[in-house]
């Protein structure tokens, strides 16, 4: 029979070897596609646009509407909370709100100030509170950062020892998020430390660096240049490099540490080279496409921010990919037998190990009791993961912030002198088109006023031409509780009774109705986004391995790990369990669209290192036929590989993780707790247990299913073992 790989193929064989021969060809065409790239986006590359629509949503229509016919109610608004310890109705302090008016309204892209003495209900009932409306030109995502920030200089300078003066809603709170770049650069630091110790060589451990700065260099011109046509939100560039860190240094570390091995066992590096490429390099393209296919599966969710940002993210993992199977053949070619140059003694590394590493010895004692160990495992990873029972997802507020942001205390006060729904006011408009439309809209804003948990309903105000009117519901509950997106729904349903038969229609909008469907989209297509995706790595890896068991097996230990990771989160912000210790300031629910987000990364990085494991792994069953030792030797090789990107990336998450940001921290300290579970947990207890218990079993392939699937191999060639039973490896 004819191997599968009998014939060199072009991106596997003849490519590493055209590189080989031609380095700095090679190198100077990368350096030119880089640059042409740069100046492209010098061009054309606009900033980011922190655009922030909800297609299809009543929060989205209402805006439309208010952006057409109510230009003056289309902008977003900030609230100034004063405390006065004298009294608002003290003449001094009364001076002193005067001046802060006069201030407020010379703020750049504020177009109307309110004055608490003219406005109904905006002075507490002990007179020490009082609330100002700050009207600004655009919604909160359209105000400049220098605006905004004006606003936060201005208050700060306002406020004095016994008339406190605090900013809050979406424009300062906004304004107070962390700037990136400390956290990339953490993770830099950690990466040149394990990749040193995984290496020991400075030369070895600089290759991976450079690939990974290519990649991230080539992805990040080319999003800005795509910032130009499409609208990308701010936070793009940080995502995409959160996750190209990880995956850009993770796919060139494969590479490399496959060719040192390759020239400690006696390859010379043509074929030391071309060897990484025809068995690490197929592990790295098809690796890099789950994660690909997990990112781009963030479109399900119906929202173009999310969608985007997959989008972003996905291009830097496809050019980690191009940099470690085209560029850096060429780079290791000039390297060579320098490879190991500049050692550290004291972190001496072996280029290889088989019956020596860690991975081996431990895969053994696994082996002697694969049902105790694989009976352990899954027990703490369901103990870990049983608070997912309770996952809550939401939109957290304001008063989830740090005490150290005026947002936060501004919500505070807010709650104090008028109670936790002034911090989230519902936005209802109404479009007034047709005979009997403006007795709907006196008739809804009756019922509004007579609804249970509305606290206070404002007077409706029409635009000039009589078209289009809003009024402004306070709930008496906070933003974040259950209870207010329950009204949401309610008044939905309620206000479109009296429009019936008529052209008018009324909508029930605002930002706390705008996080609300977030929430509902997230929720309705998550179970969608988990099937798709899932599915669609449960095909790759079957094409992969031609195996039944090891695509379900991989899907449901990822899907272990990662839930270990939700049931953290659920246990430390809804539970509050060691909040202190972690930085947490109050309790509240994951924020809504974290958990897909999440799964993404998440799952994405886990079959990396379930494809980067399981490729070694049956590598070598395909050359023994051994289940038992192909698992030890598998996992003996790709422990220390394995390791080392698990922990860069366990460093990028945690850096993360100690933001005073809640769902920075969320999201550093939730991805950093999945991967160190896969890593560990996982891949050195979980798989070789059950890929003991399961022996043969696991590349088992049904002959008609090997017939009508493609043919896709990762190993350079694939040699079937002799027939030792049933369960053969497809091809026999």
């Amino acid at each position: 029979m004819t191997s599968p790989n009998s014939r060199p193929s072009f991106l596997f064989d003849r490519w590493p070897r055209f590189a080989y021969r031609r380095p700095r060809l090679v190198l100077a065409v990368a350096a030119a596609f880089l640059v042409s790239l740069a100046v492209l986006w010098g061009f054309v590359g606009e900033p980011f646009s922190d655009s922030f629509s909800i297609p299809g949503s009543e929060s989205q229509e209402l805006f439309t509407l208010l952006e057409d016919r109510f230009p003056d109610e289309a902008g977003d608004s900030a609230t100034v909370v004063v405390q006065a310890e004298d009294g608002l109705r003290n003449p001094a302090v009364a001076t002193k709100i005067d001046v802060l008016l006069a201030g407020l309204a010379e703020l750049p892209d504020v177009v109307s100030v309110s004055s608490p003495y003219e406005a109904i209900g905006a002075i507490s009932a002990d007179d020490t509170i009082a609330r100002i409306d700050v009207e600004y030109s655009g919604q909160s995502n359209d105000v400049s950062d220098s605006s905004a920030k004006a606003l936060l200089h201005f208050r700060e300078e306002q406020s004095q020892p016994g008339f406190v003066v605090e900013a809050g809603g979406n424009i300062p709170r906004f304004a107070e998020r962390e700037p990136p770049g400390t956290t990339e650069a953490i993770g830099g630091l950690a990466a040149i430390f394990i990749l040193l110790v995984a290496f020991g060589s400075v030369v070895a451990m600089g290759l991976p660096l450079i690939a990974a700065l290519f990649a991230l260099a080539c992805g990040f011109f080319l999003i800005g240049i795509g910032s130009a046509f499409f609208d990308m939100p701010d936070f793009t560039a940080q995502f995409a490099a959160m996750i190209g860190i990880g995956v850009g240094i993770d796919y060139a570390l494969l590479i490399v540490t496959r060719f040192r091995e390759g020239r400690a066992r006696g390859l010379n590096t043509e074929d030391a080279i071309a060897k990484a490429a025809a068995t690490s390099g197929r592990a790295v393209v098809f690796a890099g496409a789950t994660v690909i296919v997990a990112l781009l599966g963030l479109w399900a969710a119906g929202l173009p921010f999310m969608g985007w940002v997959g989008t972003a993210a996905s291009v830097v993992v496809l050019f980690a990919v191009i940099a470690a199977i085209f560029v850096l053949p060429a780079i290791l070619a000039l390297v060579g037998d320098y490879i190991d140059r500049w050692r550290l003694p004291f972190l001496a590394a072996p280029a290889f190990e088989s019956e020596t590493g860690l991975g081996y010895r431990l895969s053994r004692i696994v082996q002697r009791a694969p049902l105790l160990w694989l009976g352990l495992s899954l027990g703490i990873l369901l103990l870990l993961a049983a608070p997912v029972i309770d996952l809550d997802i939401g939109t957290t507020d304001a008063g989830n912030d740090p005490k150290s942001h005026t947002a936060r205390r501004a919500y505070d006060l807010l709650s104090e002198g008028f109670g936790p729904g002034f911090n989230g006011p519902l936005l209802i408009g109404f479009r007034v088109d047709g005979p009997g439309a403006p007795e709907a809209v006196a008739e809804t804003a009756a019922l509004i006023e007579q609804t249970d948990g509305i606290l206070a309903v404002s007077p409706l105000i029409f635009n000039d031409a009589g078209n289009a009117a809003v009024l402004t519901a306070v709930p008496a509950t906070s933003p974040q509780d259950p209870a207010t997106t329950d009204l949401v729904h309610e008044l939905r349903e309620a206000v479109d009774a009296p429009f019936i038969g008529t052209d008018g229609a009324a909508f029930v909008g605002g930002s706390t109705a705008a996080f609300v469907d977030v929430d509902d989209k997230v929720s309705d297509s998550l179970p969608i986004f988990f099937t798709a995706i899932i599915g669609l790595s449960f095909l790759l890896l079957m094409v992969l391995f031609r195996s039944i068991v090891v695509p379900i097996k991989a899907a449901l230990m990822n899907l272990l790990s990662i839930g270990a990771s939700y049931g953290l989160l659920v246990a430390v912000f809804q539970w509050g369990w060691f909040a202190g210790p972690l930085g947490v300031s109050s309790q509240g629910p994951l924020e809504s669209f974290l958990p897909m987000m999440m799964f993404a990364v998440l799952f994405g990085l886990s079959m990396d290192y379930e494809v980067f494991l399981v490729s070694r792994i049956r590598e070598e069953y395909l050359r023994s036929g051994d289940n038992t030792e192909a698992v030890a030797r598998g996992l003996s090789v790709t422990t220390r590989v394995i390791t080392a990107a698990a922990a860069i990336m366990v460093a990028v998450f945690l850096s993360f993780a100690v933001s005073e940001e809640r769902v920075v921290k969320q999201a550093g300290m939730g991805l950093a707790t999945a991967i160190f579970l896969d890593a560990t947990l996982v891949r050195l207890i979980l798989v070789p247990s059950a890929m003991q218990v399961m022996g043969r079993i696991n590349w088992w392939f049904p002959p008609w299913l090997d017939r009508i699937v493609p043919r896709i191999s990762i190993e350079a060639d694939e040699t079937p073992p002799p027939d030792k039973g049933t369960f053969v490896p497809a091809g026999d």
